[in-house]
């Protein structure tokens, strides 16, 4: 089974709306995970709109599922992670200020860098994940920077899902089967929802982890977190 990691920005952007502690982060991640989720997600910026720094501090106690961090590797995010020491760190490119993530790593022209942080975390027991676009060149990049995974980012394939193009599936199997090839994991995130997501996991070789976020949470004020997330349980077995 594909395993579902909730990514519970959505929360701490509701919560740091009004002020105070409503909705409380700490509370649905338990919740989250009693629910059935297999990880908590966040994604502290720089400027904190959402998710805190301390949030990721606090969540070290309560996550005892996977606990996955993503973010830009610079100095104070780095620091952070390996304060926290989660399960898993996935590496992603967001210029500051950036509303939402929109690229992939340019594995080739970032490689140094790159496998100079992923060492750094790996020394500290910390798994690994690059966030790329289903370029083959890209997979062969991240493959030489050492780490244990990539992360596909799945925007264009949700596009093209919602315009009822199917082939726009394509580069995203062929991404895999190299990944696959190489020895690298496969995780997957970035507008994959209720309605996309049975199609995606179906057709993508040895995925073995989704991020969701922004779609799940949207659909819980419909139909409730329980429901949505156990939803999600079905369609990824």
């Amino acid at each position: 089974m594909t395993k579902l990691s909730v990514n519970i920005n959505k929360i701490a952007t509701l919560r740091n709306a009004r002020g105070g502690n409503v909705p409380d982060l700490l509370q649905v991640a338990k919740d989250i995970q009693k629910f059935g989720a297999h990880g908590i997600t966040i994604h502290p910026r720089p400027d904190e709109r959402h998710i805190r720094y301390q949030d990721a501090r606090d969540l070290k106690s309560i996550v005892y599922t996977e606990y996955n961090i993503e973010g830009n590797p610079q100095h104070n995010f780095i620091d952070l992670v390996l304060e926290c020491k989660p399960t898993q760190v996935t590496l992603v490119p967001d210029a500051i200020g950036a509303i939402t993530s929109s690229a992939g790593w340019d594995t080739i022209k970032n490689q140094t860098y790159l496998t100079e942080v992923i060492a750094e975390f790996q020394r500290n027991g910390i798994r690994t994940s690059i966030f790329v676009d289903p370029i083959l060149e890209m997979i062969e990049g991240a493959k030489a920077t050492g780490t244990d995974r990539i992360e596909l980012y799945t925007e264009e394939f949700a596009h093209q899902y919602g315009l009822g193009n199917k082939t726009g599936i394509e580069p995203y199997k062929k991404a895999a089967l190299l990944a696959n090839k190489l020895g690298l994991g496969i995780n997957a995130g970035h507008d994959l929802s209720l309605d996309n997501i049975q199609f995606f996991k179906e057709n993508i070789p040895g995925l073995l982890e989704v991020s969701i976020g922004h779609a799940l949470i949207s659909e819980a004020l419909y139909l409730g977190l329980d429901n949505v997330v156990n939803m999600y349980l079905q369609k990824l077995k």
